[in-house]
């Protein structure tokens, strides 16, 4: 068999990321597997975990991807509009996912894995934009959010 190309090798790799986000996304990470994705891309198990031989290896190379999702939902031009942003973010599944996966990785030792950086920058971003004020409000939607998502009452964070 031919020795496969540095290209189509990247272009394999990235299939699979992509699947793997929408995975991480719409199934969880808890349900995402080896299984799951060479059903989704026809690639092969084994395939798979030549490329990635580890699940986390999944949510080191889509961190950034995983914490962008989360900032592009904000809207960093009032203390209104934060929280109102927030609240709205929370109402889509794929926001929802992120937190979701935030507050299951915290604590837990993965190295490699720096998608919390999302949730520092967007309370930099906030105390850039909108003192120490917003560092608090955004302190305060996350401890919401962990309480609503903890109780399975993510309804009450638009209330």
């Amino acid at each position: 068999m031919a020795k496969r190309s540095r290209v189509e090798t990247e272009r394999t790799v990235n299939y699979i990321l992509d699947e793997a986000l929408n995975q991480i996304l719409t199934i969880g990470f808890e349900a995402m597997s080896y299984t799951t994705l060479s059903d989704a891309t026809g690639i092969s198990r084994t395939g798979i975990s030549h490329h990635f031989p580890r699940k986390t290896e999944f949510l080191a190379k889509l961190d950034m991807r995983i914490g962008q999702l989360f900032v592009d939902e904000l809207n960093f031009t009032s203390l209104e509009l934060l929280e109102s942003s927030w609240n709205a973010a929370m109402k889509q599944p794929r926001h929802l996912a992120v937190l979701k996966l935030y507050f299951s990785l915290c604590g837990a030792s993965q190295k490699g894995i720096s998608f919390f950086t999302a949730i520092e920058h967007a309370k930099e971003q906030a105390g850039e934009l909108l003192g120490a004020e917003g560092e608090r409000c955004i302190d305060n939607l996350i401890g919401r959010s962990s309480v609503m998502l903890l109780t399975n009452n993510v309804e009450e964070l638009a209330a």
